[in-house]
């Protein structure tokens, strides 16, 4: 991939000199909101061009190695050379992947949901080995990992959870895990041994900030309170502090139970509604773009976007780019950044 067309130096410095002429004028922090953001998009370009800068500055500095070894043909100088070239190139690859996140809401915080598919304890069960994948990929990252809303399977397993993922880029990062994961293999539930398949759709929605203007009539919403659960069915909470909220004129529900206080969860599931409808919006001006390009997308469980096959071979497949990866307890434990860097740069 060709750095240099992705990363434009000259636009990313005068945008810095916008920026910092924004901030050198005397009303500049009386929205203190605005003026923070500012300061944080400031902080992200500058680290992105010093990064950049760095980069340039290893190459130089291994075009000169390279000279010297080939004049002396030094065994340690060609091994630390080596070394070298390849930390730089694992360098450049991650710098590739966070310069692509460049949409506007890619910086923002996830919210993630999982919601198993027909099939009872089976799929509730796969919903919570992929419950563990995000929160094992989160943890990975540094992410700071929020339970909104839990609903425990009969059994064993989800029925269905809400995760808020906080860290910078999280959004940008698991939009590639929004679709449906399927798995095959020898259900534990099944006294027979026969194999299953199993479908959990996960969606992902960025959260969004205050100051997005998104309309919520309260004629248009209906809330509804409950008793909180936690894992297992124990009650996190003896009081009907967990909220619901059903948007009617579209349909879309969201549930919090992460605070005890019943007016924090409606704060925060009205949030949730937020940046739900706002991804809906953007959904549709899509849509509606595809309409005209004459693009078609099937929606459904047969659309999965990944398959896990636990029997009769391990094996794990993403479906939109190809890659295969054998080591499934590997991505089970979290290790998904191959295929979403596949995802990503599929999208250029």
């Amino acid at each position: 991939m060709n750095l240099g067309g992705l990363f434009d130096l000259e636009e990313k410095r005068t945008r810095i000199a916008e920026l910092e002429a924004e901030m050198a004028q005397p009303d500049f922090w009386d929205q203190q909101q605005q003026a923070q953001k500012t300061i944080d998009e400031v902080n992200h370009i500058k680290g992105l061009v010093n990064t950049f800068d760095q980069h340039v500055e290893s190459l130089e500095n291994l075009e000169v190695s390279y000279e010297l070894v080939k004049e002396e043909d030094d065994r340690e100088l060609r091994q630390e050379l080596e070394e070298e070239l390849t930390q730089l190139l694992d360098d450049v690859n991650q710098f590739e992947i966070h310069i692509l996140l460049s949409d506007p809401h890619d910086k923002s915080n996830a919210i993630l949901e999982l919601h198993p598919g027909a099939g009872g304890t089976e799929s509730q069960d796969w919903a919570s080995i992929l419950l563990r994948m995000y929160t094992r990929w989160a943890e990975k990252k540094n992410f700071k990992v929020e339970t909104l809303n839990y609903l425990a399977g009969d059994e064993a397993g989800v029925k269905s959870v809400t995760l808020l993922i906080k860290g910078h880029n999280a959004y940008g990062y698991l939009k590639a895990e929004k679709g449906v994961h399927r798995l095959v293999r020898i259900s534990p539930f099944d006294s027979s041994g026969r194999r299953h398949t199993s479908f959990v759709s996960c969606e992902v929605t960025p959260e969004i900030d205050d100051d997005i203007d998104i309309e919520i009539k309260n004629e248009e919403i209906k809330i509804d309170t409950f008793r909180a659960s936690g894992a297992g069915g124990q009650h996190v909470n003896v009081t009907d502090s967990a909220v619901r909220i059903t948007h009617l004129p579209t349909d879309t529900v969201v549930s919090c139970q992460s605070e005890r206080s019943q007016i924090k969860n409606r704060e925060q599931a009205l949030k949730m509604l937020k940046s739900k409808l706002y991804q809906l919006e953007i959904e549709k001006k899509q849509s509606e773009l595809d309409e005209i390009r004459g693009e078609q997308k099937e929606i459904g469980w047969g659309s999965q976007i990944r398959s896990y096959v636990f029997h009769p071979y391990s094996m794990i497949k993403d479906h939109r780019t190809n890659i295969e990866i054998g080591n499934t307890q590997s991505v089970m434990d979290g290790d998904i950044d191959q295929f979403i860097d596949a995802y990503l740069r599929q999208q250029v």
